[in-house]
C-alpha cells in the first residue's frame, strides 16, 4: 500500500514538473510573440518562429500525465497569442496554425471552440483547408451528438470548408447532412435551427452542386459569424467574386445581393 501511495505521489510529482517546464517553456515565448507587434526584423521573427515550431513538435510528443485538457487549453492560448498579432502575421503568415490544431485536437478534441478558430486559420489564412478538414475529421471521432454540447457545429464548419476552400459540393453535402442529422436529436430551439439550416443547405447541394449562390450563402455566414476582421473581408471578397454584393446596415449586419443568374 505504502508503495502504491509513492508511485501515485512520484507520478503526480512528475507530470507537475512536466506542466511546470511546459508553462515555463511558454510563458517567455508568450512575451516575445507580444514584443512582436514592435519592429522586429523578419529575420527576427523568423527565428522566433523557429523555436516556436520546435517547441509545439515537442508538445506533440510529450506525455500529458492525464493533463490533457490544461495542456490544450494552454496551447489554445499560445495560439490566440500567434494569430492576433497582426503585425507578424502581416510578414510571416499563419503556417504555425494547423501545428496548435494538430495538438488540441490530440489532447482535447472536444474542445468545441477550437474548432471554428483554428480551422479559419488552418483553411482561410494559412491556405491549408485539407489539413484542416482532415483534423476535424481526425476530431469527429471523439464527438457524438450528445458530447460536447453543440457539437454539431464541427460538422458544420467542416462542411463549409469543404464547399469554400475545396469547392467539393457532394462532401461539403454529407458534413450538412450529419449536422442536421446531429442537431436533430436536441430539443432546444438553437438545435433545431440549425438542424433545419444544415438540412436545406444539403437538399440544395444535391439539387444544384455547383451552385454559386450556395457559396454565396455560406460566404455571407462566415461574414456574419465571424468575429475577424481579416476573415471579413475575405468573406465579402469571395462574394463579390460570385458575383454578389454586399452593402452594410447601420446594426452592423450586411445586406447581400445575389447575382441575377446562379
Amino acid at each position: 500500500m505504502h508503495l502504491s501511495y509513492r508511485q501515485t505521489f512520484a507520478t503526480v510529482g512528475v507530470a507537475c514538473l512536466c506542466i511546470a517546464g511546459f508553462c515555463g517553456l511558454q510563458l517567455p515565448q508568450m512575451q516575445r510573440l507580444s514584443r512582436s507587434q514592435q519592429n522586429i526584423s523578419l529575420e527576427a521573427l523568423n527565428t522566433e518562429l523557429k523555436h516556436e515550431s520546435l517547441r509545439l513538435k515537442f508538445f506533440r510528443k510529450v506525455p500529458a500525465f492525464s493533463f490533457d485538457n490544461l495542456l490544450a487549453n494552454w496551447v489554445y492560448l499560445n495560439y490566440l497569442q500567434y494569430f492576433g498579432d497582426d503585425a507578424s502575421r502581416d510578414k510571416t503568415g499563419y503556417a504555425l496554425s494547423p501545428e496548435y490544431f494538430e495538438i488540441i485536437i490530440k489532447h482535447d478534441p472536444r474542445f468545441l471552440d477550437s474548432y471554428v478558430a483554428l480551422s479559419t486559420s488552418t483553411g482561410m489564412f494559412a491556405g491549408m483547408p485539407e489539413k484542416s478538414i482532415n483534423l476535424m475529421q481526425q476530431g469527429l471521432k471523439s464527438l457524438s451528438p450528445q458530447v460536447p454540447k453543440r457539437s454539431y457545429y464541427v460538422w458544420r464548419q467542416k462542411g463549409t470548408d469543404e464547399l469554400l476552400f475545396l469547392g467539393n459540393s457532394q462532401s461539403a453535402k454529407k458534413s450538412f447532412s450529419q449536422a442536421a442529422n446531429w442537431a436533430s436529436q436536441h430539443q432546444d430551439e438553437e438545435s433545431q435551427q440549425i438542424s433545419n439550416m444544415s438540412r436545406s443547405t444539403a437538399e440544395f447541394l444535391e439539387r444544384n452542386p455547383n451552385s454559386k449562390f450556395a457559396q454565396i450563402a455560406t460566404w455571407a455566414m462566415v461574414l456574419n459569424s465571424s468575429m475577424d476582421s481579416r476573415a471579413k473581408r475575405r468573406a465579402i471578397k469571395a462574394i463579390e467574386s460570385l458575383g454578389g454584393k454586399v452593402t452594410p446596415n447601420p446594426d452592423g449586419t450586411n445586406k447581400i445581393k445575389l447575382p441575377q443568374q446562379d
